[in-house]
């Protein structure tokens, strides 16, 4: 039986945010600053890993050009120091009638328990746990495909990679056919940086040592996708000048192929070709976690991700809240719903953070969301960055690449640090990144 956690201690409204991603921690923070800290509510994130590591970020985890290590960010220490509290668990069911988020039991490796199932009361609830990948059913994904929905995942697709590497060069006899061969599934933005970023990285790889490896012959990417086009969801101009550079680098470019199958020798496409990969990455599509379509009647897209109201709060309950990937919201005027996109999670969060002080101050009435698409860019490694930028003419967009665009890049995540962080650490942190970049390794190697 779920065990209700008392809060006779204190009166204060109660706000819970559930999932500590790009928009639950910034939301989390920034409430923290402003209501935590000075008693004017109680702050509470629950998340069901310890750390936050950006999720745009997991591509170049998956591929070893980053350390995990310094760019991960502790719940407990970022609660402590911005004034709000964090709970360790995962959202398993929800309790409307009494207001009540229920938490399902946690257990360490050897199956001890580490925290119990409980029940958390609010008053103000936010949904905020993101999206995971959809594998649309196809037989053998779960089995022998690895998703890049958490550094979990992507560090341990990085290890695979490294063991394949390491595995081939110590064999005996020359390296098998698909050996080292990486099949990516799904050519949105993360299998498309990931496709550049391994190209990079396994030649870093051979460089420190494994030189039987032949990267330019035994080391093969194919990127597929079952759209015409690579990056279907962006711009076409956009889509031709990446896919023109992986071209140029050796990614094999397979558009319209649907896979059926997945095995551990590799991938077999809807007309029949197989393609031999022992190492698969399934980036084909997102949808809502299983939970959301079990939270006491609140309404669902066909992606599972919950209905909300221009106000961002449910169509069922006023009193609970969706930002980031787990938001369905199709705009006034528009046909297609805000896309999941980690500027959509952050300007979200920025909007909820005014919001929430409206309500707490008793207005009922709130200010509807207006998403506003600052552009879309895709970063190829060292190779190139490409993408366009909105909002320069009214109407217009702006086709930038290279250098330009790369410091574009990198200024979203340093946007989001400035939210978690201020820009004292952010500046402090950016330079020992720099210092530390020089003496160490540019690929992981363990």
């Amino acid at each position: 039986m779920a065990t209700p956690v008392s809060d006779a201690t204190t009166k204060l409204h109660k706000i819970v945010i559930v999932g500590g991603g790009a928009g639950g921690l910034e939301l989390a923070t920034q409430l923290g600053n402003k209501l935590g800290k000075k008693g004017k509510a109680e702050i509470t994130l629950v998340d069901r890993s310890r750390t936050h590591i950006w999720k745009p970020l997991l591509h170049e985890i998956a591929a070893g050009s980053m350390d995990t290590g310094r760019h991960e960010l502790p719940y407990q220490a970022q609660g402590h120091w911005h004034g709000f509290r964090y709970r360790y668990g995962e959202m398993v069911g929800l309790d409307r009638a009494n207001k009540r988020v229920h938490l399902g039991a946690t257990y360490d490796e050897d199956g001890r328990e580490i925290t119990p199932d409980r029940w958390f009361p609010y008053d103000t609830l936010v949904i905020a746990v993101g999206s995971v990948s959809n594998d649309f059913s196809t037989p053998g994904v779960k089995e022998h495909a690895i998703m890049l929905d958490t550094s979990e995942q992507a560090e341990r697709f990085n290890r695979r990679l490294l063991n394949a590497c390491v595995r081939a060069y110590a064999q005996q006899g020359p390296v098998r056919p698909g050996q080292l061969h990486v099949a990516i599934i799904g050519a949105g933005a993360t299998g498309t940086e990931l496709s550049a970023e391994l190209h990079q990285a396994a030649r870093g790889l051979v460089a420190f040592g494994l030189d039987k490896i032949d990267p330019e012959k035994d080391i093969k990417i194919t990127l597929i996708e079952a759209a015409p086009r690579i990056l279907p969801a962006l711009p076409e101009r956009l889509s031709q000048a990446t896919a023109d550079v992986l071209t140029k680098i050796g990614v094999d470019l397979r558009v319209g192929s649907r896979v059926t199958n997945v095995s551990d020798k590799g991938v077999t496409l809807a007309d029949g070709e197989f393609i031999p990969s022992e190492l698969v990455v399934w980036a084909a599509g997102v949808k809502g976690p299983d939970v959301l379509a079990k939270l006491d009647g609140l309404e669902v897209s066909r992606a599972n991700t919950l209905l909300v109201k221009p106000t961002l709060q449910t169509t069922k309950d006023d009193n609970i809240f969706v930002i980031g990937d787990a938001a369905f919201l199709v705009p006034d005027g528009e046909t297609v719903a805000i896309p999941p996109r980690a500027q959509a999670a952050h300007q979200e969060s920025t909007h909820l953070v005014r919001q929430l002080q409206r309500r707490l101050n008793g207005e009922t009435k709130l200010t509807p969301f207006k998403y506003r698409d600052f552009g879309s860019l895709v970063s190829l490694g060292h190779y190139s960055t490409v993408g366009n930028l909105m909002g320069f003419v009214s109407g217009k967009s702006m086709r930038i690449e290279g250098w330009f665009a790369k410091i574009m890049y990198r200024s979203l995540y340093k946007m989001h640090e400035m939210a978690l962080h201020g820009p004292v650490k952010v500046a402090l942190d950016t330079i020992s990144r720099m210092l530390t970049r020089r003496t160490e390794p540019q690929i992981k190697l363990h």
